[in-house]
């Protein structure tokens, strides 16, 4: 049953009738695009063409100070579902591994769960990287986790273990943390190479993945795959898979949430013939990113057709910044900037490894062709969203998500005061309004509305800031939340930076000029 909302955008009640139902919600999550990837954020030195997503900024709202929680995958997209940090739970630094456990708790209340208590078809299609409960016996974890073909003795045993295990269902995964559906490749560059749907692979994966389809920027590890398994085919199938829940759902009386973290343009560089070269710049990454723009163009069109975009609230952002080992510096000699003015790439703590671009465009609600320059974060999804539907996340749910609905609306004051992102291997970053505190040794301070490049580190000069933000970090940590609330737990005890017995960092004040 459609909820009713308790209020409209500019604060006076509003009932909806069928006609006017809650807004349908899609997600687009991009993966390894960077700032400065998207010519709308990058106008002078962006030389890849997005005509999609810059349309998309043309019609909504663009912010330009949106981020991750991490520089990397998994974390970032713990934060964007469920509202919280990722390093409250055992993921301190890195990534979830090949074959590895779920993230998400169970009983954790995400966007999709929330939205379902609304009354919302759910749906997932793309990239998890959040675990699954792998149906792999103890004895059998090494020949999915470390395989190694060279090692292997008996190719027909390994076939009959991964038969044995592909045959299962997959407990752990999307449609246990409130989505209704899932199809995807759960992580494109690792095994398994083939499609899921919901808890079951598409046919069989039990032979080893060819030898050609391993490194220069395509797969990354070895292990079971489908026989005849390309990586061209991923997006085409996500953006239809896309599509087509777009057109059926549109046929529904219920509202709909789409979340789609497409697996591009982060490995495998796998790009389709019609794409291949079009950037002019001799890059697969820029080339790829070109495809990403035609997907999202695809899912726009869909929208379009199926009478939905009126009523539609469109995110678009990245999971972390653009992957440098795939010809950053090749790249920037052609004048393409992936990270635009800022420093640093995929995996760091600077601004350049986790401010992403970060649009919404919600017709006839957010003020198309607008800017916000206030800060927001993944993690603000949760939250936001309860706030449209009129309802309350319960204490335990959202500890760190401030809604940014009074942006949407127009609203010119901050709606978070303060935000936490990491480089990958855990070193955190703490914002208060403009000024922006590394935790590593010794301590970095910037002035981001002076030094949007973190070129200056003013730590020297202002003690005694840096101990009031080191202070405050402290307290975020303890709180288990940075909202207001109830203080809650941390999943463990939290890693705190830097790491006692951690030597003084080798960086300089030219190193840091640079």
């Amino acid at each position: 049953m459609i909820r009713t909302l308790l209020a409209c955008w500019f604060g006076a009640p509003l009932a909806l009738t069928a006609a006017d139902r809650p807004p349908n919600i899609v997600i687009i999550l991009a993966d390894d695009l960077g700032y400065g990837d998207v010519r709308a954020y990058n106008p002078t030195r962006g030389k890849i063409p997005t005509p999609h997503i810059d349309r998309l900024a043309a019609e909504g709202m663009r912010f330009t100070d949106g981020h991750s929680s991490s520089g990397v995958c998994s974390p970032s997209r713990y934060a964007l579902l469920t509202g919280r940090y990722h390093w409250r739970t055992r993921l301190q630094s890195g990534i979830v591994g090949v074959f590895g456990e779920p993230l998400i708790a169970p009983d954790r209340l995400t966007i999709a769960s929330l939205a379902k208590r609304q009354g919302y078809r759910t749906a997932a299609i793309g990239k998890w990287h959040l675990g699954w409960d792998w149906p792999i016996a103890d004895g059998d974890k090494a020949l999915f986790r470390n395989y190694k073909e060279a090692d292997r003795a008996s190719p027909e045993t390994d076939k009959a273990t991964w038969q044995k295990v592909f045959t299962q269902k997959i407990p752990g995964g999307p449609t246990t943390r409130g989505f209704d559906t899932y199809f995807g490749t759960d992580v494109p560059n690792w095994p398994p190479f083939c499609f899921i749907e919901n808890n079951q692979t598409i046919g069989v994966p039990d032979q080893a993945l060819p030898k050609a389809l391993l490194g220069n920027n395509q797969a990354s590890l070895p292990g079971p795959a489908l026989a005849e398994w390309k990586l061209e085919r991923i997006l085409p199938a996500l953006t239809g898979r896309a599509c087509a829940f777009i057109d059926e759902a549109a046929r529904k009386p219920e509202p709909f949430l789409l979340y789609l973290p497409l697996t591009t343009p982060h490995t495998p560089l796998a790009v389709n013939e019609a794409w291949k070269g079009k950037s002019g710049l001799n890059n697969a990454a820029a080339d790829l990113i070109m495809e990403t723009d035609a997907a999202v163009g695809e899912v726009l069109a869909a929208l379009e057709k199926s009478g939905t975009a009126n009523n539609t609230l469109v995110l678009f952002t990245s999971d972390n910044g653009f992957a440098s080992y795939v010809g950053v510096k090749e790249l920037e000699q052609q004048g393409h900037y992936p990270s635009g003015p800022l420093r640093g790439y995929k995996s760091s703590v600077f601004e350049g490894g986790h401010r992403e671009p970060f649009i919404v465009r919600w017709p006839g609600k957010v003020t198309a062709a607008s800017t916000c320059d206030q800060l927001v974060h993944h993690a603000d999804l949760i939250a936001t969203l309860a706030e449209i539907w009129g309802t309350a996340l319960p204490p335990e749910a959202g500890e760190d998500s401030f809604s940014f609905l009074p942006l949407l609306q127009g609203a010119s004051k901050p709606t978070r005061p303060h935000a936490i992102s990491c480089a990958s291997v855990g070193t955190p970053g703490l914002r208060v309004a403009n000024w922006k505190y590394i935790a590593t040794q010794p301590a970095e301070l910037y002035d981001l509305a002076t030094d949007l490049g973190e070129t200056k580190n003013l730590a020297d000069e202002q003690p005694a800031r840096v101990a009031e933000m080191k202070l405050l970090l402290e307290k975020l940590i303890a709180d288990g939340r940075s909202t207001p609330g109830q203080a809650q737990k941390n999943d463990v005890e939290v890693v705190r930076y830097p790491k006692a017995g951690t030597p003084k960092a080798k960086t300089t004040k030219k190193a840091i000029s640079k």
